[in-house]
C-alpha cells in the first residue's frame, strides 16, 4: 500500500502570515493535494500578496527554451518577475516592501536542475536584505538515495554547483538549509516540514505527479533523466520534442538493432525495445531517429546506463560530444576519459555535512 504523504503547503498555518507582505518564489507546481495553488489560496485568505518570483518555465509552465519576460499577474495584478535568464539573483529593492519571502516549488532530486540554483538565490538574497524565508517543503520525487561525485567548484554552472552530488537525496528545506550552512549565511529559514515522508520515492508515495518541468511529464522521464541528461551534451535526441522525453534516445544514423544488442548484454534485467521516433523540435527535428524505449523502474540505474552508451556510441564516426558541458553535467573534469568517475565515488564528506540539516528519518 502506498503511503500518504503531505508537503509544507498542506500544512501551512495561513494565519501565521496575515500582518505580513509576502513574496511568492513559485510556478505552476505550487500546488496542494487538492491541486489548489498556493497563490490563490493565499489570495483567497487575504493575504498581502506583493511580489511573485518566478525560475525556468515560468509561472506557466512555458515551452522549453522560451524566454520568460516580466509581467503583470492578469487576475490579481501582481507584479511577475523572473529570475532565470537575463536576472538570475534578487536584488534588495526588489524585496523592500516584503516582509517574508515564501518558497515553494517542485524539485526532482537531481544537481542539473536550475530551480535548485533558484533557491540558492533566494537563500542568499533573504540573508543579504535581512528578510526571513518560509520554505514549504517538499519531499524528494528520487528519494533519500544519494549518486555521483559531488561537483568541483571549478565546474560551477547553472546545471550544477555547490559541491552536490548528482542525486543529492534532500529534501526542498533541507537543501535551503545546506545552502544556508554551505554559503556560511546568517539568515532566518522556517521550514514547513512534510508529514509522512521518510526518505521514499514517488512510486511508494499516493498522490499525483505534480509535473516539475515540461521536459518531465512523468516519473518515469525522471528515472530516465538521471542518466540520460547527460546527453544533452551530445548530438542525441533524448526525446525532447516527443511525447516521452528522456525516455527515447537516438539519432538518424545510430544502427537500432546492434545498439539494442549491446545494451542488453549490459543490462538484461532492464526493460527497453527498439524504437524509431521523430521529434517535433529540438535535435532532429523532424527527422526518424533510430534508438530506444525505456520503460524503466526506481531501481534502474541510469548514470550506469549512461556510461555504458556513451561507450558504445564512441565506435560512430557521427558521435560527437561538447567536453565542456558533459563535464560540467557530470560533475568530473575530463569526463569523456574518465567515465568511472561518476560511478565510482565516495560521499563520506557529504554525508558528515549533512548530517545536522536532515529533518527526516530515513526509511531504511
Amino acid at each position: 500500500m502506498k503511503k500518504r504523504v503531505l508537503n509544507g503547503i498542506d500544512v501551512l498555518d495561513i494565519e501565521n502570515l496575515k500582518a505580513s507582505n509576502i513574496a511568492l518564489v513559485i510556478n505552476y507546481s505550487s500546488v496542494n493535494q487538492k491541486g489548489e495553488h498556493l497563490l490563490d489560496i493565499l489570495i483567497r485568505s487575504a493575504i498581502k500578496v506583493v511580489r511573485i518570483f518566478t525560475p525556468e518555465h515560468g509561472l506557466f509552465l512555458n515551452a522549453d527554451g522560451q524566454k520568460i519576460e516580466d509581467f503583470i499577474h492578469p487576475r490579481y495584478r501582481i507584479p511577475v518577475t523572473s529570475i532565470y535568464g537575463s536576472r538570475f539573483t534578487l536584488d534588495c529593492d526588489l524585496l523592500h516592501d516584503v516582509d517574508v519571502v515564501i518558497y515553494d516549488i517542485q524539485d526532482v532530486g537531481l544537481r542539473y536542475y536550475t530551480f535548485i540554483y533558484a533557491l540558492a538565490e533566494v537563500v542568499k538574497a533573504c540573508a543579504k536584505c535581512r528578510k526571513k524565508l518560509v520554505v514549504l517543503d517538499r519531499f524528494n520525487p528520487l528519494g533519500r538515495r544519494f549518486f555521483g561525485p559531488r561537483i568541483p567548484q571549478t565546474l560551477n554552472s547553472i546545471v550544477g554547483a555547490y559541491e552536490l552530488p548528482v542525486r543529492y537525496g534532500l529534501s526542498t528545506g533541507e537543501l535551503a538549509l545546506y545552502y544556508k550552512k554551505f554559503f556560511g549565511l546568517d539568515v532566518e529559514i522556517d521550514i514547513i516540514k512534510c508529514v509522512g515522508w521518510s526518505g521514499e520515492d514517488f512510486s511508494k508515495i499516493d498522490t499525483f505527479w505534480n509535473v516539475p518541468s515540461p521536459n518531465l511529464p512523468t516519473f518515469s522521464s525522471l528515472i530516465c533523466y538521471a542518466g540520460l541528461c547527460l546527453f544533452e551534451a551530445t548530438n542525441l535526441s533524448v526525446g525532447r520534442g516527443t511525447t516521452k522525453p528522456f525516455e527515447f534516445i537516438g539519432a538518424p544514423w545510430l544502427d537500432e538493432d546492434e545498439m539494442y544488442t549491446y545494451l542488453k548484454g549490459k543490462f538484461p534485467n532492464m526493460l527497453f525495445r527498439k524504437r524509431q521516433f521523430i521529434p517535433q523540435f529540438r535535435e532532429y527535428a523532424y527527422q526518424v531517429c533510430n534508438g530506444l524505449e525505456f520503460v524503466p523502474s526506481p531501481e534502474d540505474n541510469f548514470f550506469e546506463v549512461a556510461v555504458a552508451i556513451l561507450e558504445y556510441l564512441q565506435g560512430y564516426e557521427e558521435f560527437e560530444v561538447n567536453n565542456k558541458r558533459i563535464d560540467m553535467l557530470a560533475g568530473v573534469e575530463n569526463f569523456m576519459e574518465s567515465k568511472d568517475q561518476l560511478l565510482n565515488f565516495n560521499l563520506n564528506d557529504y554525508f558528515e555535512f549533512i548530517s545536522d540539516v536532515l529533518l527526516y528519518k530515513n526509511e531504511d
